[in-house]
Order: structure tokens, then C-alpha cells, then sequence
């Protein structure tokens, strides 16, 4: 197991991308604190972990309200002694003009993407410093690296993403530990739904899975390694 015995919380992970890197990560060995804001698809990802003999913890809660977040470090700390990895996976889209966002959605935009990748690092970076290791992976968007239309709050989240990322690397590296931003392209989850946006035909985007192995590969590498940026494409998306 490519994981034994290593404790990783991972954010947004009732579903889609979270779901699948809480699930990778569980069969490789490592302990998850899982935190979503879906009561009922927590348990679900709980029961589904446990039944292939995994260990898992959950915790409904918003990962841009502090408290939420505290408690959700806290507890992990308390129940399993430490903190490996953190995958800051929670966020979401509105796809549609700028001109027609409305300001309740530019903030929660913003306090969901980027608000919730702050929080978590803060607090979860002491743990890390204490035990001189430790891994961090954002995941962020190819949106993060390039304009889209339609999306400019999105990807404004996104780029911040990965300055903040880029930034905590430097700050952080000498404690041996690695920061990394991890930028899929389209995946098939439901985020396209509900952004409202025109995907690609499902057979051809990532799967949630895809990303999950690309996340296992940063996680793994050997500690004198890392990377620190990454996007992860479709092959062929039309």
C-alpha cells in the first residue's frame, strides 16, 4: 500500500473529485477525514471506505466557515495523532457573464474556492511543520492558467489558487514539505451541470478517477521530490 498508515483530509469529498481521491487513498492505506457540506453522501463515502476495510472519518461542515474548519483539524489530530496529506478539493463554478453575477454568488465563489484553500492550510500547516513533513494538494483548474468566458470569477478563484500555492511552496519547503496545485481539465462530475456551461461528450473528458491517480502520484513521490504545478488534459476532448 502506497499510503499505510498516513492520515489525509481531504475537502468536497462527498463527491465527484474528493469522492474518488478519499476512495484511492483509503485502498492505498491512509486514514481520511472527509469533509463535505452533504450529511447523506458523507455516510455513504464512510460505509463505501469501511466496507473494503478502510478507515474513515467524517465531518459535515463548510469549508469557509473557521469554526468548521478547526474543528474538522482538530479532531483529525485528536483521533488519528497527526496530519500527511491535505487535499483542498471543495469548490464550485457559476457559469454565466459577469454582468449577471450577482454579488452573494462573486462571495461565495470566492469564500467556498479560495477562502476554504486558506483556512485549511493555516491551520493544518502546524501539524505539518511540527512533524518536518508533509504534503498539500490543491486542486485547482486549467481554468487557473488561462481566461475563459463566462467564467471570469471562477477563474479568477483559480488563479489565486495557484499563487497561493506557488507561495506556500517557498514559505514552507524547508520543513520538507510539498506544495503542489493540481489543474484538471474538464472532468466528467456534475460541476458542468450546474455551471450551466456546454462539455465535451463524457467518453472524452477526465474522469474523477484520473484526476484521484494524478493526486496519488504527487503524494507519493519520494520526499526529495515534488511537483509543484501541474495540468492534467483530456486526451482528445472532441
Amino acid at each position: 500500500m502506497l499510503l499505510k498508515d498516513k492520515v489525509a483530509i481531504v475537502t468536497g469529498a462527498s463527491r465527484g473529485i474528493g469522492k474518488a481521491i478519499a476512495i484511492l487513498f483509503a485502498k492505498e492505506g491512509a486514514k481520511i477525514s472527509a469533509i463535505a457540506r452533504t450529511e447523506e453522501d458523507l455516510k455513504k463515502l464512510k460505509l463505501e471506505i469501511e466496507s473494503f476495510g478502510g478507515i474513515c472519518s467524517v465531518f459535515k461542515g463548510d469549508v469557509s466557515d473557521e469554526g468548521d474548519v478547526k474543528r474538522t483539524v482538530e479532531e483529525t489530530v485528536k483521533e488519528f495523532r497527526k496530519i500527511d496529506i491535505l487535499v483542498n478539493n471543495a469548490g464550485f463554478g457559476i457559469y454565466k457573464p459577469v454582468v449577471e453575477l450577482t454579488t452573494e454568488e462573486f462571495d461565495s465563489m470566492v469564500r467556498v474556492n479560495f477562502r476554504g484553500v486558506f483556512l485549511f492550510t493555516k491551520y493544518v500547516l502546524p501539524y505539518m511543520m511540527k512533524q518536518n513533513s508533509g504534503v498539500i494538494i490543491n486542486i485547482s483548474s486549467i481554468a487557473g492558467t488561462l481566461g475563459v468566458k463566462n467564467m471570469a470569477v471562477y477563474s479568477a478563484t483559480k488563479w489565486a489558487v495557484n499563487g497561493f500555492t506557488e507561495s506556500i511552496m517557498h514559505e514552507v519547503r524547508e520543513y520538507n514539505i510539498r506544495v503542489a496545485s493540481l489543474c484538471p481539465g474538464s472532468v466528467d462530475t456534475n460541476f458542468s451541470a450546474v455551471a450551466g456551461s456546454n462539455p465535451p461528450a463524457p467518453d472524452k473528458v477526465l474522469k474523477p478517477e484520473d484526476v484521484a491517480q494524478t493526486a496519488l502520484a504527487i503524494a507519493t513521490l519520494p520526499e526529495r521530490a515534488m511537483l509543484s504545478h501541474l495540468i492534467l488534459r483530456p486526451t482528445n476532448p472532441r
